[in-house]
């Protein structure tokens, strides 16, 4: 392995913070929590892209501390709906990028109330009148409608996003604006309000951009609803469950990966039955379409044995590429997949285990591994769930691991065994659950250290020479014995 990826495995190992620190955690008096009132929100950008098929949030606040007393934790509402459709939480300081680990999970004070909250704990306490600028930023899946719900095969495809001009906060706000982000600067519809000063009407638009504010100081819980309508003629693709497994074998040198996809087109429907012909005809002028026809799978330099199949079985539109710089998997459906249609599928390829597999000084091992890969699309995808298993030698003991992945997104790590040919008591296997992931986080790190002894090492061998001798000596004393009638 080369020196750097070396390096960013200990530093990953160093520097990131568990995931069961962001659990969620639940308060004994329920029903009557609410967040105290101890800070205010100087200034806060609220900045929302829309760019992709999933909504990304920013919110850039600077908090100042009322209380008399230092505080260290920031709460951010939510509604339980959104909540459950939210991932990939980060927080950090605006001003000082050394400052951390920020530790942010959701607080479920009541699972039957609309409110919920997302709490934030800052790496020190804040001093009395002291100030720091946060950078919040998530995801949101399945936030889009289309709008229509159901159009023509060749028509464009509009989706609406309904939110509030006010960033949501349980804090008094002094001043703040919100930026949304478009994929084009073509907007069909959006929500208009008064303005202020010079500014006769929000939003106030350039090119791709809608800016609402800046608006004046509004109380805690503060809502504007606006919604609005773009177009975005791409495939809105939504990965509800992904199975990725990764299988580490010492003798053989080799790491497999294996990634199973249940694939949803969550864009407008089809108003009427899908035409092939016309769909044949429109390939010569290749118009912009809604629909997916092709991913691709950008893979780690020497993979080699690419597979890809369906419930059907072998799929033959496939190309592989594999270089020495970097390698590529291109596949098409058997059929474009339009609006409410389901493309389940599994691709799977093998690896040198020398590009991600490394021995410590001390004898034991480190595997450095991206959590997710999946295809790179320039109008993105969203992972619903996702089950990582990752398959150790036979005898694999002592596992840790860290993830660059955020630990709010992190639901369960279990450790199993996984039992197939040649095995005895059974290879590790460990066990990973994630949620609300989204293609920005391909590539992220997932580090696995483990040891294993030499005898767990020597068991395989042992296995398969004491099998092939048992064999053997069966066959002599077989061909051995006089089955013949004794003569008299």
């Amino acid at each position: 392995m080369k020196t750097s990826a070396v390096f960013s495995a200990a530093l990953s190992l160093l520097s990131l913070v568990p995931p069961s620190s962001a659990k969620s955690t639940t308060t004994s008096d329920a029903s009557t929590f609410k967040p105290p009132q101890v800070w205010k929100n100087a200034n806060l950008v609220h900045v929302i892209s829309v760019e992709k098929n999933y909504v990304k949030e920013n919110i850039n606040v600077l908090i100042e501390n009322l209380s008399k007393f230092p505080q260290d934790e920031y709460y951010v509402p939510f509604t339980g709906d959104q909540i459950s459709r939210i991932g990939g939480v980060e927080v950090k300081d605006r001003k000082d990028t050394k400052a951390g680990p920020f530790v942010a999970g959701a607080y479920e004070f009541d699972p039957k109330s609309d409110v919920q909250y997302l709490r934030i704990q800052l790496p020190t306490p804040l001093a009395p009148g002291g100030q720091q600028t946060l950078g919040i930023s998530y995801y949101v899946l399945k936030a889009y409608k289309p709008l229509p719900a159901q159009i023509k095969q060749e028509d464009q495809q509009f989706l609406s996003y309904s939110f509030s001009a006010y960033a949501p906060s349980v804090y008094t706000t002094l001043k703040q604006k919100t930026e949304v982000k478009l994929p084009s600067a073509n907007v069909a519809d959006y929500t208009k309000l008064p303005g202020s000063g010079d500014v006769a009407e929000f939003p106030q638009k350039s090119g791709a951009k809608l800016t609402y504010g800046p608006f004046g100081e509004k109380p805690a819980g503060a809502v504007e609803p606006i919604s609005i309508r773009f177009e975005f003629n791409k495939p809105v693709s939504h990965v509800t469950n992904l199975e990725r497994d990764i299988e580490v074998s010492h003798w053989g040198g080799n790491v497999a990966f294996e990634e199973r996809y249940t694939l949803i087109h969550r864009g407008a429907n089809l108003s009427s039955l899908f035409n092939r012909v016309k769909w044949a005809q429109s390939m010569y002028y290749a118009p912009t379409t809604h629909a997916l026809k092709e991913l691709k799978f950008p893979l780690r330099a020497g993979s080699v044995d690419a597979y890809y199949t369906d419930v059907i079985g072998n799929i033959s539109t496939s190309k592989f590429r594999s270089g020495k710089r970097d390698a590529l998997l291109e596949i098409k459906p058997r059929y474009p997949i339009f609006g409410g249609w389901k493309f389940p599928f599994t691709i799977g390829w093998n690896s040198d285990a020398k590009n991600f597999l490394r021995q410590t000084a001390t004898g034991g091992y480190i595997l450095n591994v991206p959590f997710i890969e999946g295809p790179k699309t320039t109008e993105g995808i969203e992972y619903e769930k996702v089950q990582l298993r990752v398959i150790l030698p036979e005898g694999a003991q002592n596992i840790k691991y860290t993830t660059a992945v955020p630990a709010s997104s992190i639901d369960s790590f279990d450790v199993e065994l996984h039992k197939t040919f040649l095995d005895t008591i059974g290879r590790t296997a460990v066990i990973i659950k994630a949620r609300n992931l989204v293609d920005d986080l391909r590539e992220r790190e997932l580090v696995i250290s483990y040891d294993l002894p030499l005898s767990a090492s020597l068991r395989k061998p042992l296995v398969v020479f004491g099998s092939t001798l048992a064999v053997f000596v069966g066959t002599w004393l077989l061909g051995n014995l006089n089955l013949q009638f004794a003569s008299k």
